[in-house]
């Protein structure tokens, strides 16, 4: 298909998506820049400027400390609540927002593996896989080593992800936790998370998912696939901003089994009382620390509005729709200069973003954002193109395209000493 001919579709996709009109209410979504990394940074909301604006005028600057006992003391749960009714399928009070990704896996990883050790002793094995984010295996071979632990790696390739027949391989008597990403964070791999969670249960572990690539791109349905834990970032498709906070899923019959290993006040039975011993609250609010990032939470709420608007499936139909022409592009125009596909070729298999592999493209890279085309460059030799499917056009993904195919003709040029 010809440049003009493919440039056509583009327009025509465009012009019949029903979630095009999202793509105006994000900063900059209609200029000249070709944003692909949805995936590690989404772009803001123009609402979510106004509102962090009126906040600090109003909320902050009038209402002054009296916000936290008016609003600010029930955020968590408030947006933990929305994030679990319409992004994973979790009903109320199992979803909370508070710290990091890495300090919410640390806590329920931590709580988990005691709470198994305690049931069984022999239970001292965490299972994960080898290319599972590095916070993901920072955090467990920490916890390992204070536990007298021992990591059981399931060895995948970096262009897919975790099997059933590897879990299945893994996961027996000794198994305390299975710790897998849902959407893995290189080749977008979309584990089996049914198949996956049965497995871990079958085998009497628990199992924490990581849903970081897939809130907000893919439908999660915690509840119905028997979730045990979960924890997922909000500053990619859920786009909170750089840094803010993430959320932690815990399912309702393990509240009371669970002891969270950073105990302070904000997980107190009775928070103002400054008690002299720790007592921790009934529910999701037991999963709090410190002072919650009240700041840091207000922007994704604009989101959850559109995805609330939008609904998963049909955020979900586009991303494949975005993937798909990603895909089809680089096999006609990348994959003759040597370019091949590092993420699944079936839709079903596949998140939110594609990785393209060439031992170029950390310089391909380098000269795109020059270009104001903007996608990531992950070892080794992958150029990730994260697609966010509110505020990405098809448009959009034919220019970066285009653009990436004129970059890697440019240094292939050089490195045979033609350029």
């Amino acid at each position: 298909m010809t440049l003009d001919a493919r440039l056509a579709y583009a327009r025509r996709m465009d012009r019949a998506d029903g979630l095009a009109h999202h793509r105006k209410r994000f900063q900059g979504a209609d200029g000249d820049v070709v944003y692909f990394d949805g995936n590690s940074l989404g772009r803001p909301p123009v609402s979510a400027i106004e509102r962090m604006q009126r906040f600090m005028a109003h909320d902050w600057g009038g209402r002054l400390i009296r916000g936290w006992d008016e609003a600010w003391l029930q955020l968590p749960t408030e947006i933990g609540d929305r994030i679990g009714r319409s992004v994973i399928g979790a009903t109320a009070g199992q979803t909370v927002i508070g710290d990091s990704t890495t300090v919410l896996l640390y806590k329920l990883a931590r709580a988990a593996v005691d709470a198994q050790l305690a049931r069984d002793p022999r239970r001292r094995e965490i299972v994960v896989d080898t290319d599972n984010f590095p916070t993901d295996r920072y955090v467990l071979e920490g916890i390992a080593a204070e536990r007298s632990m021992r990591l059981r790696w399931i060895r995948t390739d970096p262009t897919g992800g975790v099997t059933s027949e590897q879990l299945a391989a893994a996961a027996g008597p000794d198994t305390a936790l299975v710790v897998v990403s849902h959407v893995a964070y290189r080749s977008a791999y979309l584990a089996d998370a049914v198949e996956l969670t049965r497995i871990a249960h079958d085998a009497g572990a628990l199992i924490l998912w990581d849903l970081c690539h897939s809130a907000g791109s893919v439908p999660v349905r915690a509840d119905l696939w028997g979730f045990d834990l979960a924890v997922g970032c909000t500053y990619k498709y859920l786009n909170g901003g750089p840094g803010s906070p993430a959320f932690a899923y815990v399912r309702e019959d393990l509240h009371d089994v669970l002891r969270q290993p950073i105990q302070g006040w904000f997980g107190t039975d009775d928070q103002f009382e400054m008690g002299p011993a720790y007592r921790p609250v009934r529910g999701i609010r037991r999963f709090l620390s410190g002072t919650s990032p009240i700041l840091a939470m207000l922007p994704m709420e604009e989101t959850l509005d559109m995805i609330e608007d939008a609904g998963m499936d049909a955020i979900r139909a586009k991303s494949i729709a975005l993937t798909t022409f990603a895909i089809e592009l680089a096999e006609e125009w990348l994959a003759p200069l040597g370019v091949r596909l590092a993420s699944p070729a079936d839709p079903d298999e596949r998140g939110g973003h594609v990785t393209l592999h060439h031992d170029a493209m950390r310089e391909v890279t380098a000269r795109l954002w020059q270009r104001d085309v903007i996608p990531d460059y992950r070892d080794p030799g992958g150029l990730r193109i994260g697609l966010s499917p509110l505020s990405t056009s098809f448009e959009e993904v034919h220019r970066g395209l285009d653009a990436t195919r004129t970059c890697l003709r440019e240094v292939l040029a050089e490195r045979a000493g033609l350029g």
